[in-house]
């Protein structure tokens, strides 16, 4: 095509043809360039180590923070196991000898009482 001359009618439909073809190219390795451009480790036989450093990973959980602390709510009411009153058996745990001096450790006198129940 010269810069001087004009086209006829034939020739610009031609080129438009040509060029409608071309772009219909161009559109197809482009959708393949970005196919490949998605491509890494994880959804395609590449290597771990050939995908980008700085791409992000994928979120784990698609759920969003209800801004809730987890456990129990305020104002919710609680149920707990409460203590019997009369156990079916009691166990009184004696100390050893002192681990220090060695000496006996039964006549000292009681440093406390703790009461537990296993369920």
């Amino acid at each position: 095509m010269s810069a001087g001359r004009r086209l006829s009618y034939e020739e610009l439909a031609d080129l438009v043809v040509r060029q409608a073809e071309q772009i219909e190219e161009l559109r197809a390795e482009n959708a393949e360039l970005k196919r490949r451009l998605g491509l890494n480790s994880q959804n395609s036989s590449k290597p771990p180590a050939s995908d980008s450093p700085f791409a992000k990973p994928a979120p784990k959980s698609l759920r969003r923070k209800s801004g809730r602390k987890p456990g129990g709510q305020p104002g919710h009411q609680g149920s707990t196991l409460a203590q019997v009153a009369d156990p079916n058996e009691r166990r009184r745990h004696e100390p050893g000898p002192c681990a220090g001096c060695g000496s006996d450790l039964a006549e000292a006198p009681e440093a406390g009482m703790e009461r537990r129940q296993v369920f």
